[in-house]
C-alpha cells in the first residue's frame, strides 16, 4: 500500500510540471491577456498585482478587457486542491470549493440518482444519511389549500421504512397505524425544524416508499348559528311507519351524551379516535345520532337503526389523521351507511377512503357545507360516491349559508329543527343536519330491501327528488328535494 501511494504522489508531480511547462496560454480562460501578464501570473504573483503593473493609468482595469482574476485557472490552485496544506504548516489553509455547487450562481444543482434509485434510497440503503437542509425538492412545493396542521404530514408507506424515511428527512414520527381503507401503513411525521409543510411534501416525493404525502387538514362541523320538526313531512316520509331495524349506520362527529332519552337503545357501540383530548362537547353528535335514529318524543327518520358513533371532533374541529381512523373503524363494523356532518379542505388521503369504503358497497353521505354561495368546494361532499346535501327551511328555501356548487347532489330539511340535544333539546340549523336526515331515510330504503346497492340508492335519490329551482340539477338544490315516497316506490 506504501508503495502504491508513493507511485500516486509521483504521477502527480510529473502531471504538475507538465502542466507547468505548457504555453501559458494553456492555464487561462481569458485570450485578452497580454504576454507580460501571462509572464507575471507564472512567476506567482497575485493577479491583481500583475494586472496593476501592466495597466495604462494604474487603476487595476484594463480597457476593453474583463478581470483576469475571473477568468483564469491558477497553477497552484490546481496544487492546492491535489496536495491541501497542512495543519499547523504556519499557512492559513485554502477554502475547498464545494464541487456540487456552480460556480456562477453558488446554488447546488439537483442529484443526480442512481439508475433505478433516487438519491435518498440509495443513502437508506447503506450510504449517508442527507441532511434535510441539502434535500432538493422532488417537485416545487405545494401551494397547500385549506387549514391544516403547520408542523405534520400525512402519508402512506409500504413495508416497514418508516423509520429509515423518519431519518432521512428529518423528521419524526408521531403516530402509525395500519389503514384497512387506504391499504397501505399511515404515518404522521412531525416536522421539527421548521420546515413548511408544502416543501417537506415536494422533498417527500422523491422516495418511492412512499405512496401517498398530504398535509393534516382541519375539518369542522357544519352547524350553523341559531317549531316543530317539518323534516318527515317534507321528504314525505310517514312517521308511523319510519324503521331502520337491521340497518347499520356509522356517524363519525363529536361524542355524545348516550343519557339522553333519545338514543335509548339507539347506540351499538362507540369509537373514541382522540382519546388524549378531553371530551367537552356532546351537543353535534347528539344531535346527528337523535336526527337519524333517535326514539320516544324525538323520533328520527329511522328508529331501529345501530348507530356506530365515533368521537372525531372536539371544539367543532378534528384533523385528517383523526378522521381516517375514524372511518377505518366504521369499515371494520360491517356498516351500510356512514354519515359524515363535516367540511374540510380536498386530501388525496380522504378521497382514496372514500372511494374504497363505496368499493366495499357502503352509503356515504356528507353536508354540503355551510361557508356561504362563494366558498370553495366542501370535502368529503364534493368526492365522486358521496352524496352530497344541503339544506332547506320549512318551506323549501335554501338556507342562506349553505355552499353552492355543482357537487351538490341533494337537498334535505336542515333549517331550524328540533333536535336531540346534551340531555335534552335544541333548535339545530346547518346542512350537518340534513345529512343526518338523508342519512335515517336511506336506512328506510335499506331495512324495506336489504339488497339494494349503494349505486341503486344514489341513483333512485337523484331520480326521484323533487326539482327546486332551476330546471334539472342546478348547483343550489343538487337534484331537488329528497323524496323517500317516491324512491321507494322506484324500479330496480
Amino acid at each position: 500500500m506504501a508503495a502504491r501511494a508513493v507511485i500516486r504522489f509521483a504521477a502527480l508531480l510529473v502531471a504538475a510540471m507538465i502542466i507547468g511547462a505548457a504555453p501559458a496560454l494553456a492555464q487561462t480562460n481569458d485570450p485578452n491577456l497580454t504576454q507580460t501578464e501571462i509572464d507575471c501570473l507564472n512567476r506567482g504573483a497575485t493577479a491583481a498585482d500583475c494586472i496593476k503593473r501592466d495597466t495604462e493609468d494604474g487603476s487595476g482595469e484594463r480597457p476593453g478587457a474583463g478581470s483576469a482574476a475571473t477568468n483564469a485557472v491558477f497553477l497552484p490552485a490546481l496544487i492546492v486542491d491535489l496536495f491541501p496544506n497542512p495543519v499547523g504548516g504556519g499557512q492559513a489553509p485554502l477554502p475547498t470549493p464545494d464541487p456540487r455547487r456552480d460556480p456562477a450562481s453558488g446554488a447546488l444543482p439537483p442529484p443526480v440518482p442512481p439508475a433505478g434509485a433516487t438519491a435518498i434510497q440509495a443513502a437508506a440503503a447503506g450510504g449517508p444519511i442527507v441532511s434535510p437542509s441539502d434535500l432538493v425538492a422532488a417537485e416545487p412545493p405545494r401551494a397547500v389549500v385549506g387549514d391544516f396542521v403547520p408542523d405534520e404530514v400525512l402519508v402512506t408507506v409500504e413495508g416497514d421504512a418508516v423509520q429509515q424515511i423518519a431519518a432521512s428527512f428529518g423528521l419524526e414520527v408521531r403516530s402509525q397505524r395500519q389503514s384497512q381503507l387506504l391499504g397501505a401503513t399511515l404515518v404522521r411525521f412531525g416536522i421539527p425544524d421548521g420546515r413548511p409543510v408544502g416543501v417537506v411534501l415536494a422533498q417527500l416525493a422523491a422516495d418511492g416508499r412512499t405512496l401517498r404525502r398530504e398535509p393534516n387538514h382541519v375539518y369542522a362541523l357544519q352547524q350553523a348559528a341559531t317549531i316543530v320538526n317539518y323534516a318527515f313531512e317534507r321528504i314525505a316520509l310517514d312517521a308511523r311507519g319510519a324503521r331502520g331495524e337491521n340497518v347499520r349506520i356509522a356517524v363519525i362527529d363529536t361524542a355524545i351524551d348516550d343519557t339522553n332519552p333519545a338514543l335509548s337503545g339507539v347506540i351499538a357501540d362507540q369509537f373514541d379516535a382522540m382519546p388524549d383530548v378531553p371530551i367537552e362537547a356532546r351537543d353535534h353528535g347528539t344531535s346527528i345520532d337523535g336526527l337519524i335514529a333517535g326514539v320516544g318524543a324525538l323520533k328520527g327518520m329511522a328508529p331501529g337503526a345501530r348507530i356506530y358513533h365515533a368521537r372525531a371532533f372536539e371544539g367543532g374541529k378534528s384533523t385528517m389523521d383523526v378522521i381516517l381512523a375514524a372511518l377505518d373503524w366504521a369499515a371494520e363494523q360491517d356498516v351500510r351507511i356512514i354519515n359524515m356532518s363535516f367540511v374540510g379542505p380536498k386530501n388525496d388521503l380522504l378521497g382514496v377512503a372514500c372511494r374504497n369504503a363505496r368499493a366495499l358497497g357502503i352509503v356515504l353521505v356528507a353536508a354540503a357545507g355551510n361557508n356561504g354561495p362563494k366558498a370553495p368546494y366542501g370535502y368529503p361532499a364534493a368526492f365522486d360516491g358521496v352524496i352530497a346535501v344541503t339544506a332547506t327551511d320549512a318551506k323549501d328555501g335554501l338556507m342562506q349559508q349553505a355552499n353552492r356548487g355543482a357537487y351538490v347532489f341533494l337537498s334535505a330539511p336542515g333549517v331550524e329543527m328540533v333536535a336531540p340535544s346534551g340531555a335534552g333539546s335544541d333548535v339545530v340549523t346547518g346542512t350537518s343536519f340534513a345529512a343526518a336526515i338523508v342519512t335515517g331515510a336511506i336506512a328506510n330504503l335499506l331495512h324495506a330491501a336489504p339488497d339494494r346497492s349503494a349505486d341503486w340508492v344514489e341513483k333512485a335519490l337523484a331520480a326521484t327528488a323533487r326539482d327546486l329551482g332551476p330546471k334539472g340539477r342546478d348547483n343550489d338544490f343538487g337534484y331537488g328535494l329528497l323524496n323517500i315516497e317516491a324512491a321507494e316506490a322506484a324500479k330496480e
